[in-house]
């Protein structure tokens, strides 16, 4: 009576619609099933009903028994039904399955990933009463925030690379980049940074690999996940996630900023940015360039911030 109240474990969206799509799945075999079960018992009673008790005895169109144009009705209608459930049933085809296995596969990541945060949040915590005790005592130390920032250059597509290659030129975008991260940490995976001829003047690497020993100019910093690249650029007010694809999609999570430079243009390419949901992030400013000698594309520069 005056225990803790239990709680009750939430559904999302994603798992629900798993269990719906299996559940009519299961009523579409039953009643698969039940149709051929009741094709049989009916076969059965319609030859008893002519053969044994007569019934339509005489009617024999074309000089066959009235039963049997009556059961191959049926069994085509059957063999519809059963073509229905199992040839031409997309919405449980492998398309379908690979499509809500990726989902799962992606939410484990952003679960696994905000995991390893919490540390970091209750980091956070922690210097926060420190801030609050100091603050009483009239020592008042200065809190410094760090918004992490994606930056990126994206076409309409979302393509961001190919090759492990950019995928245009645009010498308005590159001078942004460095005038935003000139002076900060930048996060990247070993990939992107192996994409660099050397290391980027003004500015610390934290790259990320899964590879042991992995041999880096002097000043650059290795780790092993996006939680620890984080936490080593902790005293940096605004550090800077730079790619590639599978880093993107493990920070936009939780990350505070996106500076997206928009291309107006569709390319091919093997490297994707994750699509940005607009229930989650605020475009705060907007800016058009027509494409000239020096850009061989339209392009915008936006910013987003993180809905609070």
């Amino acid at each position: 009576m005056f225990g803790k109240k239990k709680t009750i474990p939430t559904i999302d969206k994603d798992q629900l619609e798993l269990i719906e799509a299996a559940q009519k799945r299961i009523k579409q075999k039953k009643r698969l099933y039940t149709h051929f079960v009741t094709l049989l018992i009916g076969s059965v009673f319609l030859i008893i009903t002519n053969t044994v008790l007569g019934i339509g005895k005489e009617f024999n169109p074309f000089g066959v028994n009235w039963f049997v144009y009556a059961i191959f009705i049926w069994l085509f209608i059957f063999i519809f039904h059963f073509f229905n459930v199992f040839v031409n049933h997309k919405f449980m085809g492998k398309d379908w399955e690979k499509k809500q296995l990726d989902k799962l596969v992606l939410k484990q990541q952003e679960q696994l990933e905000k995991l390893k945060l919490g540390l970091l949040n209750n980091e956070h915590a922690v210097t926060e009463t420190k801030v609050n005790k100091d603050q009483k005592t009239d020592k008042k130390p200065k809190i410094k925030k760090t918004e992490l920032t994606i930056i990126v250059a994206a076409a309409e597509n979302d393509a961001i690379g190919l090759g492990n290659k950019l995928i245009w030129h645009l010498s308005d975008d590159l001078k942004r980049f460095k005038n935003l991260t000139n002076g900060h940490h930048i996060i990247m995976g070993r990939k992107t940074f192996e994409s660099f001829p050397k290391p980027l003047p003004n500015r610390t690497h934290i790259v990320i690999t899964r590879q042991k020993n992995y041999i880096v100019p002097e000043g650059v910093v290795v780790v092993n996940n996006l939680h620890d690249a984080i936490d080593a650029a902790k005293n940096d007010s605004q550090p800077f996630i730079i790619g590639g694809g599978e880093i993107y999609k493990q920070a936009i999570t939780f990350a505070d900023k996106i500076e997206l430079t928009r291309v107006h243009h569709h390319f091919e390419a093997d490297t994707f940015f994750p699509e940005i949901d607009a229930t989650l992030w605020k475009e705060i400013s907007n800016t058009f360039h027509k494409k000239d000698a020096n850009h061989d594309y339209e392009f915008s520069f936006l910013t987003y911030i993180k809905n609070t």
